[in-house]
């Protein structure tokens, strides 16, 4: 019976492991899955806490690790002076985010969280980024191929800072001067506002001749 033993018990293990295996086999992280089909096995896995907390997003200066685990939060923001200290670096920025982010991967899903920012006409929140006028500044210059770089350079400082969204750019077409936020409109005429929205590819790489329509898209740079 001694000689069945060791072939047995290796079966067994072999049954074991395999069964963990499966278990840890989740579709929605496997990038070798369709886009399609890595969502909904996502979604069919989700509470209705998750999928609220998903689609909320705070504001940095509430956004803890605890908060983010607790409540599944799927996004934070940097709204105009918030900081995480003042003068803060780039590595300093780096840091805040990441230890948000650490509360987002140890929820039971293991969604990352999207950071954002108001980089509207620069990193504007950021110590010693470089700074561009507002957009109705910039409008004025008529300048596409100029407002594509402003988008690149801010691109670059955003990232730096371990940031990988900015609230950018705004396309309001504001003909009524009472409106509070008219600076943040390049022009009354939406011709004007349509070619300085060449800030887009600036911001987010150039989209390659054979990507798909109607998806999004961002460089890896």
């Amino acid at each position: 019976m001694r000689r069945f033993l060791i072939p047995i018990t290796g079966f067994l293990l072999l049954c074991s492991l395999m069964a963990v295996s499966e278990a840890m086999y989740v579709k929605y992280k496997d990038p070798k899955q369709p886009m399609g089909a890595r969502i909904k096995d996502l979604m069919k896995r989700m509470t209705l806490a998750e999928k609220i907390g998903q689609m909320t997003q705070i504001e940095r200066m509430v956004a803890a690790p605890d908060v983010m685990k607790n409540y599944f939060i799927g996004s934070v923001l940097s709204g105009g002076g918030s900081v995480p200290a003042p003068k803060a670096s780039a590595a300093t920025w780096v840091n805040a985010v990441n230890e948000i982010q650490k509360g987002s991967l140890s929820t039971r899903l293991g969604i990352p969280m999207i950071y954002g920012i108001d980089a509207v006409h620069g990193h504007n929140n950021v110590y010693n980024a470089t700074i561009f006028p507002h957009n109705v500044g910039l409008g004025v210059t008529r300048d596409p191929a100029l407002i594509k770089k402003i988008g690149e350079a801010t691109a670059l400082e955003v990232r730096a800072t371990g940031i990988p969204y900015v609230f950018a750019p705004c396309i309001a077409v504001c003909r009524d001067p009472r409106w509070g936020r008219c600076y943040e409109s390049y022009s009354e005429d939406h011709t004007i506002v349509q070619k300085m929205t060449q800030i887009i590819p600036g911001l987010q790489g150039e989209i390659p001749a054979n990507a798909r329509k109607g998806v999004p898209f961002v460089d890896g740079k």
